[in-house]
């Protein structure tokens, strides 16, 4: 049976489909880390405060963020190929337009179009595996997918600090918008069709185009505040804050600091391997996705509160708390494949997409907050390392109560 026919993939597809995602899927967690490792350039060469650099990372997101509700009608409608080709052409100018920009607004317009861009490269993937794999296939890829995300990030440190002193980063932007393209061609040579399902097999309450099926589900609201604050609170930290704690905070000079978010993204890459590993066998022993998060989250929430607590006394260690934050933050990584699977694969594209949009609407608010709050604790007159502080333990409280409604609204555990 052809590729174009088979609703399941055989082994070789699968990692042939996999393997052309998680190259466009690497490209987008790099173009979205990379502001980490650039922050003190753009600093330096556009006098941007703490908040300016909040925002400009937060414009990739605001545009990840828009797109997020049409994008899983488009997917479920027209199938991942065609949708994320389609993005992907948006991609490859945000990155040209980067590379060119003389200004702050510049800069940050860039960024939403890259933001707008990559928005599909992990919604498309995990649409096309709740459609094209088993159940413990689709577990396995879809932390393997966030695992290609991981390396992504890693790049965007040491590669790219060694790279800044040859190339600049305009010339990088550059290079990044040819490997979109040849991400698009990939993609184009070896994903499958889109084949909708027939009308006999889809119940009537699942029937309507919109998102009324997804709004009405209990277990998705359930689900949203802690994607809004937990599971964002990876991706700003990991993404762009860890950065200038490291340098601010830690007193890491520029290259220890790019060697420090080297040493996290290593790290992160190896821990969704071994969720990769590890998820299909708890499912099958009957461990859900509610009990992991239930059971590890809470271990992030000591470290964030150790982190703050010890401030500069952690010196050379910053880093390493850092990382064991951001590794034992991962336990609620697997919320968003759990609300994919909540859902029938034709609705998979909606339920995957509306809770992307709860989390990166979350890193947006997240991000930037937490850049307004150490620039207004600075305006009372605190240390800068006082205002980081702060600003972390406001977003600490924040995740805390996300969890406590967790608990509190999955208590039933009816999930």
């Amino acid at each position: 049976m052809s590729l174009n026919q088979s609703p399941v993939l055989d082994k070789r597809q699968m990692v042939g489909v996999f393997l052309a995602f998680a190259f466009a899927y690497f490209l987008s967690t790099l173009i979205r880390a990379i502001t980490a490792t650039l922050s003190p350039t753009l600093t330096q060469e556009l006098s941007l405060s703490a908040q300016d650099l909040g925002l400009l990372a937060g414009g990739y997101f605001l545009g990840f963020s828009v797109t997020q509700l049409p994008l899983g009608k488009w997917l479920d409608s027209h199938g991942p190929k065609n949708v994320i080709l389609a993005f992907l052409v948006m991609a490859v100018f945000g990155c040209v337009c980067f590379a060119m920009a003389q200004s702050f607004v510049g800069l940050w317009l860039a960024r939403f179009l890259c933001g707008v861009g990559v928005s599909a490269c992990l919604m498309a993937p995990l649409t096309g595996n709740r459609r094209w794999m088993d159940a413990g296939s689709q577990l396995r890829a879809n932390s393997w997918m966030l695992m290609t995300g991981s390396l992504g990030m890693l790049f965007s440190t040491l590669p790219v600090q060694w790279l800044m002193p040859i190339t600049g980063w305009r010339v990088i932007f550059l290079a990044l918008a040819v490997m979109v393209i040849l991400a698009m061609v990939l993609i184009y040579a070896v994903v499958p069709v889109w084949e909708k399902p027939e009308p006999s097999a889809v119940r009537p309450d699942e029937a309507e185009s919109g998102y009324g099926p997804i709004w009405r589900s209990a277990y998705f609201w359930r689900m949203a505040p802690i994607g809004f604050f937990s599971y964002s609170g990876i991706l700003v930290v990991q993404t762009l804050w860890a950065g200038p704690w490291m340098t601010v905070v830690g007193g890491y000079s520029p290259m220890e600091a790019a060697t420090g978010l080297f040493g996290i993204n290593l790290t992160m890459l190896f821990t969704f391997w071994l969720w990769g590993l590890l998820t299909p066998r708890m499912a099958k022993l009957g461990i859900t996705a509610n009990q992991l998060i239930a059971w590890g989250q809470p271990i992030s929430f000591v470290v964030l509160a150790y982190l703050i607590w010890a401030g500069p006394d952690l010196g050379s260690g910053t880093a390493a708390v850092l990382t064991l934050f951001c590794v034992s933050s991962t336990f609620v990584s697997l919320a968003q494949p759990a609300v994919g699977m909540a859902f029938p694969s034709h609705l998979a594209g909606r339920a995957l997409s509306a809770y992307n949009l709860v989390i990166f609407v979350g890193i947006f608010v997240v991000q930037w907050g937490i850049g307004l709050g150490i620039d207004l604790f600075k305006s009372m007159g605190w240390s800068p390392v006082m205002a980081f502080q702060a600003a972390f333990s406001v977003f600490g409280v924040c995740a805390v109560l996300s969890y406590v409604y967790f608990l509190w609204a999955n208590r039933d555990n009816s999930a």
